[in-house]
């Protein structure tokens, strides 16, 4: 009984398979296209939506607002919206909004110190869209209208501001300016990040030569006072170190007549000792003097050594002459 069920399959496969392989084939290349044009068709006829992540889609029918969608995935418009839903591709409109994060950077904002000098002020900013339809119908130029408000809150917020706290406190004015904007920003659907002081300059060249002139001064002035602080400390020191030497000499001196006076008294006890000690510092002090002498002989006859050494004297310019 089996054997005759899987004969029956066996043949009934191989000939549906066998008139039916072109159409498989053919249906395997068309369905990617099939599909396609369904959902296509689906599209326009609101059936569906796809909303990426980070992103809004607003629909509106004969000037009215008829939902918002912002949670990213797939939804059926057919579901939410109802039969309005057929006529949002064809009569109505959609708008797609972007609410990732953005962020811009003014430059060189005027602002006066209260001292009267012209600064510039960077400001860098983040913000985000909020609120979409106030986004699209409040404002036409939202992003350019938030920029001048961040401007002119910078311009009213920072001047006045002592020129110290200016250079120095960058934080306090950053949330300044934040606070300043971000309740009117919200009116068009925008909110404000995070807002920091980037840079803060001068804006007149010639003030920025004067005050470059006065820091070199400055610098010169206390290069000059460094150096004369060393000089007197090192005058200060020489001086203080020449006068204890000066008095460790004098007390060296008053004291060396004692040691070698006690010194010679024990060399005169012994009689040989004291003459050998004399003998050697005579002989000491003619050789570092360089003294010259002249050798007699024992036993001599003193008045011809002194006759042949005149003559010696005498003779021997004579010789070198010749």
């Amino acid at each position: 009984m089996f054997d005759e069920f899987f004969s029956f399959f066996e043949a009934f496969a191989d000939g549906m398979f066998s008139d039916s392989l072109p159409y498989l084939i053919i249906g395997f290349f068309l369905a990617p296209f099939v599909i396609w044009a369904i959902l296509t068709v689906a599209k326009i006829l609101g059936a569906y939506v796809v909303v990426e992540e980070k992103q809004a889609v607003v629909y509106t029918l004969f000037g009215n607002v008829v939902g918002v969608i912002s949670e990213p995935g797939l939804h059926l418009l057919w579901l939410k919206f109802g039969p309005r839903a057929l006529f949002l591709h064809t009569i109505g409109r959609r708008y797609k909004v972007d609410l990732r994060l953005d962020q811009e950077y003014l430059r060189s904002q005027p602002v006066n110190s209260e001292e009267g000098a012209p600064m510039g002020v960077g400001v860098w900013y983040e913000m985000y869209i909020s609120d979409p339809v106030n986004y699209i119908f409040q404002n036409s130029d939202p992003r350019g209208s938030l920029a001048a408000n961040v401007g002119s809150s910078t311009v009213r917020s920072l001047s006045n501001l002592p020129l110290e706290k200016m250079m120095d406190d960058r934080h306090a004015m950053s949330r300044m300016v934040r606070e300043e904007v971000s309740g009117k920003s919200s009116e068009w659907g925008y909110l404000l990040g995070s807002c920091y002081i980037r840079k803060v300059h001068f804006r007149d060249n010639e003030m920025i030569r004067q005050i470059e002139s006065k820091v070199v001064n400055r610098l010169r002035q206390v290069t000059s006072a460094i150096k004369q602080d060393g000089a007197n400390q090192v005058s200060v020191i020489r001086s203080t170190a020449e006068k204890k030497a000066a008095i460790d000499f004098g007390k060296a001196a008053a004291v060396r007549p004692k040691i070698v006076g006690e010194a010679l008294r024990k060399i005169s006890g012994d009689r040989e000792v004291a003459d050998a000690t004399f003998d050697i510092l005579e002989t000491e002090r003619i050789v570092e003097r360089r003294i010259s002498m002249e050798w007699i002989p024992e036993n001599a006859d003193l008045m011809a050594q002194f006759a042949v050494s005149s003559r010696a004297r005498v003779v021997a310019p004579q010789e070198d002459v010749k």
